[in-house]
């Protein structure tokens, strides 16, 4: 193919493309949404709509055939819209499920589960990867789309079910719409008065833009440039979300004990080996350790950033400081992704590419120094 005179690894660059855009679609709408979610009390009917249109694009994937790329390209577009949407509310609902001595263990907790469903996931879709590598027809993959959907809906309904909202004063839509507007610009405007958030959300900015590069492109990386078949990739997966459930769980008590900002310190120090080791790896076995210690590092940061904002964000604006947290997630996702695919494709190097995602991780260490987690703000009046 040639992509606007670009002939050399075009996969890698429509991979990224449309992690970008769906992040900045994301990114762009989550703090206003967030606002209008809080003022309206419809966190959960916010994360049912968004998890109903990933749900919807995941499924829809299995009527794809070969040749189809701008279709896939853009249902993929359309299910991590629905995907990364609904986190935002997800996630909000973590501070009132938690207290500041517990929020460490209760989002590792959540993160270790996540990966165990992760890797179940991977064990139904084994059996169609099996067949699709023994008969080298890759299209009969396609039921393990209808699957992912289908677990995604079953595992969802005992939140819908049991996890209760906060009761509070519930707006007009078009009230709740309007304010929501009006308390973004505030937030934006007064956002120097929450120095340590505006610190953490620099540093995070920055080093959860290489995480994301890294989970984005691993796969691809194993595939093209170590030469992995079908079945090792999985099995790559399999053994990255098996380390992070550990990773999660483990990090979770450490969270609360050392704090979010020690935790997270350790983990990047664990990417940074990630990155080198990628880099150094020659065959299986040694990506396999990368994988291994990747999926600790994965399960632990995430988790411990999300800690990390639980515990600084004011009480009452959880949804919409959410927002502003997946705004900075997914525009930092926007650049990993997008260098990655580019300098893989200018110097025909994936090798290349995967040094070039050192400097996020060292950036974000130094940058998270600067941050004061045991500084507070609540009950903040907008």
């Amino acid at each position: 193919m040639n992509f606007f005179g670009l002939e050399r690894n075009p996969g890698d660059l429509f991979w990224g493309l449309g992690g970008a855009l769906s992040m900045l679609f994301v990114g762009l709408t989550s703090p206003f949404i967030g606002a209008i979610a809080d003022y309206s009390n419809k966190k959960k009917y916010f994360l049912l709509s968004y998890s109903s249109v990933c749900i919807i694009a995941t499924i829809s994937l299995y009527f794809l055939s070969s040749g189809m790329i701008w279709q896939g390209v853009l249902l993929f577009i359309i299910g991590n819209i629905g995907f990364e949407g609904a986190i935002v509310f997800y996630n909000a609902f973590l501070p009132q499920i938690s207290n500041t001595d517990n929020i460490g263990k209760i989002s590792g907790y959540g993160f270790a589960l996540g990966y165990v469903g992760s890797l179940v996931s991977l064990l139904i879709a084994m059996p169609y990867a099996n067949l699709a590598f023994a008969r080298h027809d890759l299209s009969l993959m396609r039921p393990t789309f209808i699957w992912a959907g289908l677990f995604f809906l079953s595992f969802s309904l005992p939140f819908y079910i049991f996890v209760k909202e906060k009761k509070g004063i519930v707006e007009h839509q078009k009230q709740s719409i309007l304010k929501g507007y009006r308390r973004t610009k505030a937030t934006l405007k007064r956002i120097r008065e929450f120095p340590q958030i505006t610190n953490f959300l620099l540093a995070y900015f920055i080093y959860i833009d290489g995480v994301n590069t890294v989970i984005y492109f691993s796969g691809i990386y194993a595939s093209d440039t170590l030469g992995f078949s079908l079945k090792e990739v999985i099995q790559f997966f399999a053994i990255v979300q098996a380390s992070a459930i550990s990773g999660s769980y483990i990090f979770g008590f450490l969270t609360d004990k050392l704090g979010p900002k020690k935790t997270i310190g350790l983990t990047l120090i664990l990417w940074m080996v990630v990155t080198v080791g990628g880099f150094l790896a020659r065959d299986a076995t040694a990506f396999y350790l990368v994988g291994l210690i990747a999926g600790v590092a994965m399960g632990s940061s995430q988790s411990a950033s999300r800690a990390m904002m639980g515990r600084l964000m004011p009480k009452g604006m959880e949804a919409e400081f959410f927002g502003f947290y997946a705004l900075t997630g997914k525009f930092s996702a926007i650049l990993g992704p997008l260098l990655f695919g580019l300098t893989s494709t200018i110097t025909n190097s994936q090798r290349v590419a995967v040094l070039s995602v050192l400097v996020f991780f060292i950036t974000g260490f130094v940058l998270l120094r600067r941050v004061n987690e045991n500084i507070t703000y609540k009950n903040v009046a907008l």
